[in-house]
């Protein structure tokens, strides 16, 4: 990830953080914080290491394990 497409996705979220100002309860404030940097974290994640597969028990084929056992 370059340090463009990191900004890119923050910008993205900067109306989110804005409208988190109106907000008069700190708990709705800090549970809504909480949420945008909770998505973009994994954004970023997904961005970094790969997209993550939408069944996440699924296992690489036993050919390219690692763990085999080996006699």
């Amino acid at each position: 990830m370059t340090k463009e497409q990191l900004l890119s996705m923050v910008s993205d979220r900067y109306d989110e953080l804005q409208a988190l100002n109106k907000i008069d309860n700190f708990y709705d404030y800090e549970k809504g914080f909480e949420d945008i940097w909770k998505g973009l974290g994994k954004e970023v994640l997904e961005n970094n290491i790969s997209k993550v597969p939408a069944d996440r028990r699924k296992t690489k084929p036993h050919h390219l394990r690692s763990d085999q056992h080996k006699q």
